[in-house]
């Protein structure tokens, strides 16, 4: 949850890994997080990729937090980098959106820090019409 990596990033410091696509990061992010997106994880923690994140490929023995936008992106993302060796890798419980209802600070792709309200209605944007279920 939110107010676990607060006393994470208190006491220790966690690679803070997002795997939300880019246009998402760019929009609303933890500050000094790494954004890998989902769809490339694999071949970003292996050398010899053009998706090499080299900070990722040697940080297998670090802390990790994983974070998405609520939730459900970065739990694959930690099975998935268990699974390719990395020892101590954990998602963000509630994600990103989770952060922000706890009232801790986000940026947008510039560093700038962003209001709280603002933050909430970049993340809670509506689903459109044609992605709603037929029922």
């Amino acid at each position: 949850m939110a107010w676990d990596l607060v006393e994470l990033l208190d006491s220790k410091a966690p690679l803070l890994l997002d795997v939300r696509e880019p246009n998402e990061f760019n929009i609303v992010h933890i500050k000094d997080s790494l954004n890998v997106p989902r769809g490339i994880l694999e071949s970003a923690c292996d050398y010899d990729y053009e998706e090499t994140e080299p900070d990722l490929v040697t940080a297998r023995d670090r802390d990790i937090v994983v974070i998405c936008r609520s939730g459900y992106r970065s739990v694959l993302a930690c099975s998935v980098m268990q699974l390719m060796g990395y020892r101590s890798v954990v998602s963000l419980k509630t994600g990103i959106k989770g952060w922000n209802d706890y009232d801790q600070t986000l940026f947008d792709g510039n560093n700038n820090e962003l209001d709280g309200d603002d933050a909430w209605e970049m993340l809670n944007r509506l689903v459109r019409k044609d992605q709603k279920s037929p029922t």
